[in-house]
């Protein structure tokens, strides 16, 4: 009968043993499931969207606009996995695309663009949030990149049609 208790004492230890070696592989599996997921140059472009670039007239409208030209720079750094533009301080963030939105040509003062300036604005700051806290997810912070990228895209998008408007606006009918 000792024996009998002997030996189901001795499975019930190897069972519950077997257990934690399962949980332990279960953590090592989550480990490297969010090293895999790190901000590369390669995962950012391996993102898929439409990216769109300015025109050459486009070019010439905002070659003035001081913060668009250091926001498209900032974003090429960002297409390079260099974040300390967008993990800064939030304040010099806020006050960049503040002046930003101000300095808009009068030539793209419509709705859509000031509309798509303000959205890169929400990304911008979402992105500096996710950055900067240490219980995001390196996935959440890749889909804040990307959205940026898309915004910046957009707004891209938006000046072309702006500029192609009005060059379509200043053709006249010959009859």
């Amino acid at each position: 009968m000792k024996i009998r208790l002997f030996c189901l004492n001795i499975f019930f230890i190897l069972l519950m043993g077997c257990g934690g070696d399962k949980e332990a592989s279960g953590t090592t599996d989550k480990e490297t499931t969010s090293q895999k997921i790190a901000i590369t140059e390669k995962t950012i472009s391996g993102f898929e969207f439409t990216d769109y670039a300015l025109s050459a007239n486009g070019e010439k409208v905002v070659a003035n606009w001081d913060k668009y030209q250091e926001l498209a720079i900032q974003v090429s750094y960002l297409r390079k996995a260099d974040l300390s533009f967008f993990n800064g301080d939030k304040a010099l963030l806020k006050g960049f695309i503040d002046t930003l939105k101000l300095r808009i040509p009068d030539t793209l003062q419509t709705n859509p663009v000031v509309s798509r300036t303000t959205i890169v604005e929400t990304t911008l700051l979402r992105l500096n949030e996710n950055l900067t806290l240490d219980n995001i997810s390196d996935s959440l912070k890749l889909q804040s990149v990307k959205e940026v990228l898309v915004a910046f895209s957009n707004l891209n998008y938006q000046i072309n049609k702006k500029i192609e408007k009005d060059i379509y606006d200043q053709i006249k009918s010959e009859y």
